[in-house]
């Protein structure tokens, strides 16, 4: 059924899968633990929220399963975040000048598996997983006000029987993270959950 060839190739490719797997284990993406602490003053105290892009540093950037899950990143945040931003910047400005906190992403470590890897390998190809950082900062003053992460991960097998389903959406709840902590934080400072274990 299956010629020497054939069963060759398929061993240096589940080989190198595995190497792969190995040695993105060394790079440990996780969170530092499994709550973030609270900003330092209610959300609610800013008047207008304004969002960057995601970021993306070396030595993730560059690489074409990373850069499309940066793309879905950015997706899946612009939709989550966008009806949160439009109410709370609808609100009439209690400061004079208005303060106005900047939320800046950006991916602090990444391991993305592609839907194409993983029809290919499997569960050989490992696990996915992503940790974002959101830095809050007072616009006017540039001073930090929180800095919390959010972490999630796609285990290889449930990305094999999805065919690449579990990875995407891996993707979906880092970013509901990311507004579960700043709806959590709007009345008072309260910190939040990571995703981590």
């Amino acid at each position: 059924m299956f010629n020497a060839r054939f069963l060759r190739q398929l061993g240096a490719v589940l080989l190198l899968a595995g190497l792969s797997t190995a040695v993105v284990a060394k790079e440990d993406i996780k969170a530092s633990s499994a709550t973030n602490p609270a900003p330092s003053e209610a959300l609610s105290g800013f008047d207008r929220f304004e969002v960057a892009k995601i970021t993306m540093g070396a030595p993730w950037a560059g690489q074409r399963p990373n850069e499309a899950a940066l793309v879905n990143l950015q997706a899946n945040l612009d939709e989550r975040i966008g009806p949160w931003l439009a109410e709370v910047n609808a609100r009439p400005a209690a400061n004079e000048p208005e303060r106005v906190l900047r939320i800046e992403p950006y991916v602090a470590g990444i391991r993305y598996i592609s839907g194409g890897k993983r029809v290919f390998a499997g569960a050989f190809a490992g696990k996915s997983r992503v940790l974002l950082r959101v830095r809050l900062v007072d616009a006017a003053s540039g001073e930090l006000v929180a800095e919390p992460e959010f972490y999630q991960h796609a285990a290889g097998m449930a990305g094999a029987y999805s065919f690449g389903g579990a990875d995407k959406a891996m993707l979906e709840r880092v970013t509901g993270l990311v507004v579960e902590y700043l709806r959590g934080n709007w009345d008072s400072a309260v910190g939040g959950p990571t995703g981590g274990e």
